[in-house]
């Protein structure tokens, strides 16, 4: 089971001194660039229009019954580009504990907006799950992911996004991205599979089944053994759930392409520009990082 974080409460008050930016074998020599992603500060931080909307011209919306290969069917919300080729690369997107809410629906059509045929499965679809719109409650949300992972279809649910995206397009090559507890899946999902070309998860753990707080041992990150596909991560400083100190050794033993950067001005949940956790420039220079590394790996 993945760590299920309280984003509420993993976010130290102090801003850490111990920002910095590792760059590991392969990774793409953009990614110490600037930030000229999609991203602003003002009227951020709380709910507000998105900003790709669904009516966009340049893009089409779907919401496609998902068929994994265990469990019942799902939903997911999708996006694409409005004109698409045989090889318009696809993208996973993993939600946060909230589900498919606002942020994370934005976040897809910022994709098919930038060029990709992106979907988000619903997780929580079997659940009943509260809408995460605006939600600050995280209570009712860690009850579901309870549920989701006591039924142990999560990565079944992910493959099957995939596999949507591949009956799309079966010659393009598909990534996967994913946020907090979608982090943390993110890479759990690369753990002996070639199913995705590329990833960037951002502040997700990288102790798969192994407690944050339990000591490291020289076997804590032998699963990286068992990846072979290419990772970019993108953690906060500020982030009490997760250590510089794990993100460097996990990030250390990979041997495909890698790279992670620590956002010393940034906690938990940076990304999202819906709630407090938001950090601007920490959530700008880190989609254009994600964009650039899905641009030389997805291409």
């Amino acid at each position: 089971m993945a760590d299920l974080t309280d984003p509420l409460h993993a976010t130290s008050t102090e801003v850490s001194r111990r920002g910095f930016v590792t760059i590991g074998a392969g990774a793409a020599a953009t990614l110490a660039g600037g930030t000229t992603a999609i991203a602003q500060s003002d009227g951020f931080g709380k709910p507000h229009p998105p900003i790709v909307a669904e009516d966009d011209p340049a893009i089409v919306v779907a919401r496609p019954q998902l068929t994994p290969a265990a469990g019942s069917p799902i939903w997911g919300y999708a996006a694409s580009p409005r004109t698409v080729t045989r090889t318009t690369p696809g993208v996973v997107v993993v939600q946060a504990i909230w589900g498919l809410d606002a942020q994370l629906r934005d976040v897809v059509r910022r994709y098919a907006k930038a060029g990709y045929r992106a979907i988000a499965p619903s997780l929580f679809a079997r659940f009943n799950p509260p809408s995460g719109d605006a939600s600050t409650d995280y209570a009712p949300f860690s009850a579901v992911a309870k549920q989701m992972y006591a039924q142990g279809f999560e990565l079944t649910d992910i493959l099957a996004g995939h596999d949507w995206l591949r009956a799309q397009n079966p010659s393009a090559a598909v990534g996967i991205t994913g946020f907090c507890m979608g982090g943390s899946m993110v890479l759990e999902s690369l753990i002996g599979t070639q199913a995705f070309a590329a990833a960037s998860m951002f502040y997700g753990s990288v102790r798969p089944g192994t407690d944050r707080d339990a000591p490291t041992t020289a076997t804590t990150f032998d699963f990286t053994n068992r990846i072979s596909t290419a990772l970019l991560g993108s953690f906060g400083g500020r982030d009490t759930s997760i250590t510089p100190a794990d993100v460097a050794a996990m990030f250390a033993r990979l041997t495909p392409p890698h790279g992670f950067k620590i956002y010393a001005e940034a906690g938990h949940g940076f990304f999202d520009d819906t709630r407090q956790s938001y950090a601007p420039s920490a959530a700008a220079d880190a989609w254009s990082r994600t964009l650039a590394w899905f641009h030389k790996y997805l291409a």
